[in-house]
């Protein structure tokens, strides 16, 4: 069968027309440009799962489990989300283990003064660290001292890094000079 008889077939069969759906006016909710959550202003016209990661404390994973634990729709705008649905958001967060989010994804598992697993946000989150930090620091630990002393904890080389801020020893020939005629001065 040739190109030519093949179209002619087609044309000669009928299809059927689509008929036309009107469509419905679609109500509009407003936006709210900042919605409030943990203490926290977040920008409403953003996705669900982005809004999230403005809290302190919230990672790209947990703000994915946190949409998912509470059945909402991860890309739709945090703005659009009514004051029930931001309540339960908030529940999940500060109880995470219940709503089925797995322990592994906390952020402060086996706590070392009651061994539960906690998910601290905000400030109670850099007040946590500051503490465990003073700890170190007290107990003289390896890691405390170096905080103490302000150098890096985790073995970073400090041969060429970490030198911002502080005297490293080299004063220019300019300065030399003047610092040995203001000590003559005084004589």
């Amino acid at each position: 069968m040739g190109v030519t008889k093949v179209r002619a077939e087609e044309e000669k069969v009928e299809k059927p027309k689509k008929e036309k759906v009107e469509k419905k006016p679609v109500e509009k909710k407003e936006v709210k440009l900042v919605v409030r959550i943990m203490n926290t202003d977040l920008d409403g016209e953003k996705p669900l799962r982005n809004a999230l990661l403005g809290i302190k404390g919230i990672s790209h994973a947990m703000s994915k489990a946190v949409c998912f634990a509470g059945g909402f729709d991860p890309n739709s705008k945090l703005g659009l989300l009514s004051e029930e649905d931001i309540a339960k958001i908030e529940s999940i967060i500060k109880e995470p283990t219940k709503y089925g989010i797995p322990a592994w994804l906390l952020n402060r598992r086996r706590e070392p003064e009651t061994g539960a697993d906690l998910h601290l946000v905000g400030a109670d989150l850099e007040i946590a660290k500051k503490f465990d930090v003073q700890k170190m620091i007290d107990l003289k630990t390896y890691k405390g001292v170096r905080h103490m002393l302000g150098l890096p904890v985790r073995g970073q080389r400090t041969r060429s890094s970490f030198r911002k801020g502080r005297v490293v020893g080299v004063v220019k020939k300019s300065v030399r000079v003047a610092q040995e005629k203001a000590k003559t001065e005084k004589k």
